[in-house]
């Protein structure tokens, strides 16, 4: 039986970010308020523990909430080194920790290595160098594929993160950076739709009419053409839209794509477009089971059952079978 993983997060915002992206309010974002103390990352560690089963889990410490190594390397290393007891005691297999492309030096990579860190994530948000220019990132493509190439020769797995939507993006820029994601060799990824957040550049922008935020159906139809390149390419999707959070649902949020099952309602409408020429097979006296593996059958009967039903519109019954033979998307289907 294939072991679950979970990701235990600790925010540790970086207060000095000389950086302000013009979509960027980390307090609203992430929710974290204030950098977390020793007493405080065991607190959080040891409360997730409590309702995780380590023995029959991956569990790793993910540290979040802004640029990790762009902190004091004094500082690193204490929140280093409150994970290494719970590795060496089996509860905790690994580290995460996410950055910015800009913040990566061997020095740097040779500490985490030390200190046992499997996976470094880059918040790369787009690998078009005019995007990260509107985008006010402070770094370009080029600082992307420098800082992965050091991560991949110093054995880290390696996550890479996109934004959708960011000002003068459009779909055939986003897939781009998909691609270039793939070729710098990515173990996984994240996809963000870019969020109008209160009290950010953005908000301004999009107030003054200067930025159009996404609308949810283009949104799922960038989604529709960029989830298909990474799982082809083996390139694990960790995340589809940002967390639902407190202070995003109470007044946060301004404007764009955001959904908490908003990777769902993609896979939806990926297993339709799969799916809908099947009423050319249209008969109300027979059913039709459609086989596909285990880990796609919900998105495959669809958000609110949504493929499913458009289905039982041409058939007596409609059932979705789980093969164990089958990968990915692929399908059958037996009609009778």
């Amino acid at each position: 039986m294939k072991k679950k993983h979970y990701s235990i997060p600790v925010f540790v915002p970086e207060m000095a970010c000389p950086h302000q992206c013009v979509y960027c309010n980390q307090h609203l974002i992430s929710g974290a308020k204030a950098i977390p103390d020793e007493k405080t990352v065991i607190s959080i560690i040891d409360t997730y523990l409590s309702t995780i089963n380590y023995h029959e889990n991956e569990v790793e410490v993910g540290f979040f909430g802004g640029s990790f190594t762009g902190i004091p390397i004094d500082e690193q290393i204490k929140y280093l080194q409150l994970v290494q007891p719970y590795i060496d005691s089996g509860k905790i297999e690994s580290i995460r920790i996410s950055t910015r492309p800009d913040y990566i030096t061997e020095e740097n990579l040779s500490i985490l290595k030390e200190y046992r860190v499997k996976t470094i994530e880059l918040g790369a948000q787009s690998l078009d160098n005019e995007v990260l220019k509107k985008a006010n990132r402070g770094h370009v493509v080029a600082d992307v594929e420098k800082a992965a190439s050091l991560i991949k020769s110093f054995c880290f797995d390696l996550g890479l993160q996109m934004m959708i939507g960011l000002p003068d993006d459009n779909l055939g820029k986003s897939i781009a950076t998909a691609n270039k994601i793939i070729n710098l060799k990515a173990d996984n990824t994240r996809i963000y739709p870019c969020l109008v957040i209160k009290d950010t550049n953005l908000e301004k922008q999009y107030k003054s009419g200067k930025y159009k935020a996404l609308e949810m159906n283009e949104c799922i139809n960038y989604l529709k053409n960029i989830i298909p390149l990474f799982e082809n390419a083996e390139v694990k999707i960790i995340r589809v839209g940002l967390h639902p959070s407190k202070d995003l649902d109470e007044g946060a949020y301004i404007a764009g794509p955001y959904h908490p099952s908003m990777r769902q309602i993609a896979e939806t409408e990926i297993w339709f477009d799969l799916l809908k020429n099947l009423e050319n097979k249209s008969d109300k006296n027979k059913e039709i089971i459609i086989y596909v593996s285990e880990n796609q059958r919900n998105n495959a009967i669809g958000y609110h059952a949504k493929n499913k039903k458009f289905l039982e519109q041409f058939f007596k019954k409609v059932s979705f079978v789980i093969d164990e033979n089958l990968n990915k998307k692929d399908y059958y289907v037996d009609i009778h």
